[in-house]
């Protein structure tokens, strides 16, 4: 997707061994600076590098799509739309690991791939949205900005990458029907 209000670009990322390596400093990044996306710090290449190939396969599997924004030959942010749910919910879809590189944030990055997140899951049937951010420093704004509903809070969820405990905040948005 290209939108000319936007200097940047967004499109589906597979297994590659460049952008692989983007998307690993660009974790490791937003791990260093605190963000609470599952990881803790320091945190090891290796392990990014696992995460990310674990999350490139499975998109080409067709289970997630990792999207990406790029500016130039430059990754700037990312967002997972996960697809692969139980024969029960079939019309849900999640969003997980929004992250926008720390020089570029302010800019709607984030909003445009959340935009196009959104619209792909429609694409794949999809007529629910589900995701969860950190009480400390999450992007509850953006998410509520967005149209998204808090569904409620559940305390002590998680570690932040520097330690001490974080709730998480559990968000939902119905999408047109397909």
């Amino acid at each position: 997707m290209t939108n000319p209000a936007f200097p940047f670009q967004i499109r589906a990322l597979a297994t590659d061994p460049a952008t692989a390596q983007q998307l690993c400093t660009l974790l490791i990044q937003t791990v260093a600076n605190g963000e609470s996306v599952s990881f803790m710090h320091p945190l090891a290449p290796q392990a990014a590098e696992a995460f990310w190939a674990d999350s490139l396969a499975a998109a080409d599997q067709g289970k997630r799509m990792v999207l990406g924004a790029w500016q130039g030959n430059i990754l700037i942010g990312t967002v997972t739309l996960l697809l692969d749910f139980p024969p029960n919910q079939p019309h849900r879809a999640e969003i997980a690991k929004m992250m926008t590189r720390l020089g570029y944030r302010g800019q709607g990055i984030a909003t445009a791939l959340l935009q196009e997140a959104e619209r792909l899951a429609e694409q794949h049937g999809r007529t629910l949205l589900v995701l969860d951010t950190a009480t400390d420093g999450g992007a509850a704004g953006l998410y509520e900005k967005m149209g998204y509903t808090l569904a409620g809070e559940i305390p002590d969820f998680a570690l932040k990458p520097y330690g001490g405990l974080t709730g998480t905040l559990l968000y939902w948005k119905r999408l047109k029907s397909v």
